[in-house]
């Protein structure tokens, strides 16, 4: 059932969509390059190849929410996910553009959830991520791609996670991850998963406010930028109200180390500067802030638990990036989501980016994204 504040959190969601479908598809092209430097970048691309991009990035998304949440694929509910939501027939997987690929993942059940809070992000989160692959779809009709193949797994070697963990292990880890480490496996180890994915949305939606150019784009943009923002400061404040140890606030250390790493590696070298920061060499992406919370009572949670890395200060910070969050664009995003298959040896890759979570690479429109 939903509660008070993921209705309101849909709420805007919907409020944001009906007045994206208003003002047409340039609006939503706006939404999903992810920063000022990116219009020369844009212009490259008709709006459809741009709401494309997006539509393989949510793909990804909802099938690994629907894994989690229900241990099923969007375009194959179960009866859990049903129940909660999801179209009977499934979300179509075919396009007029690209072969429908097939979701790698060994795993078939959800994740063995204890706390009913992170069980209901779960579903919730599912049934909204496969309504924006539907929404985009809609948006798109005879030009939307097909869903590409995509991996989820987490067999050594192969899976998308396993990639991921050993490519975070290699640079600059925090603590390092588990080889054998499952999203699927426990309540933390999902929002460990899910903090790879929701603050990279965070960093795209705050770059589309310089491309805004219809009137209300930014109102719209702002809304659904709200809720990818309580996304993941959900996640955020989540992960470390149940972490003894500080292990799991360093895992979300050592992937934010990774992202920065991939994000610079395909960095435009424009050089913008906001507030004093290059973001081509200094990307603000951060594990979880030092903060403190209280949760007394609460069944699962610490009734204290206080991280702070800096003995120096002595005051408690939210959960969240310790400066404005800040954008990417689909350069940086495509080597985040193919483990470095954008850039090879510091180069831009003319040929299309394949790896992790995209092994045979996204389903292009009419011009394409490589």
């Amino acid at each position: 059932m939903a509660t008070l504040e993921t209705q309101i959190l849909d709420d805007i969601i919907v409020k944001s969509r009906r007045k994206l479908m208003t003002l047409g598809a340039t609006a939503l092209a706006g939404l999903v390059v992810g920063g000022s430097t990116e219009k020369a970048y844009a212009a490259s691309y008709s709006d459809s190849d741009i709401l494309n991009f997006a539509l393989n990035l949510e793909y990804l998304e909802a099938n690994f929410y629907y894994i989690s949440a229900f241990g099923c694929t969007i375009n194959a509910p179960n009866a859990a996910a049903i129940a909660a939501g999801a179209p009977s027939a499934g979300i179509p997987i075919t396009g007029s553009v690209g072969t429908a690929g097939t979701v790698t993942c060994s795993v078939t059940g959800p994740v063995p959830f204890t706390l009913p809070a992170v069980a209901a992000y779960a579903r919730e989160t599912a049934i909204e991520e496969g309504k924006h692959v539907l929404f985009l779809q809609s948006a798109l009709t005879s030009l939307a791609v097909a869903q590409p193949a995509i991996n989820l797994d987490i067999v050594p070697t192969t899976g998308a996670w396993a990639q991921l963990v050993t490519a975070a292990n290699a640079t600059t880890p925090s603590i390092v991850i588990p080889t054998g480490f499952s999203p699927y496996a426990s309540d933390a180890a999902f929002l460990v998963g899910a903090y790879v994915f929701e603050d990279v949305g965070v960093t795209a939606y705050h770059g589309a406010a310089s491309l805004l150019t219809v009137a209300g784009n930014l109102s719209a943009a702002g809304g659904i930028l709200a809720v990818e923002a309580y996304h993941a400061g959900l996640i955020r404040t989540s992960i470390n109200a149940m972490d003894t140890t500080g292990t799991l606030t360093g895992y979300t250390t050592s992937i934010s180390n990774l992202r920065a790493a991939l994000s610079n590696a395909a960095a435009s070298g424009s050089g913008s500067t906001v507030g004093g920061i290059n973001y081509d060499t200094n990307p603000d992406d951060f594990g979880l802030a030092n903060f403190s919370v209280s949760l007394a009572g609460v069944t699962g949670f610490n009734s204290t638990r206080i991280v702070d890395a800096d003995t120096s200060d002595t005051t408690s910070q939210n959960p969240l990036p310790l400066a404005t969050a800040f954008s990417r664009d689909p350069n940086q995003v495509l080597n985040i989501v193919t483990g470095g298959g954008k850039v090879s040896s510091g180069t831009i890759k003319t040929t299309a980016a394949t790896g992790v979570f995209f092994p045979a690479g996204l389903n292009a429109g009419t011009n394409g994204f490589k």
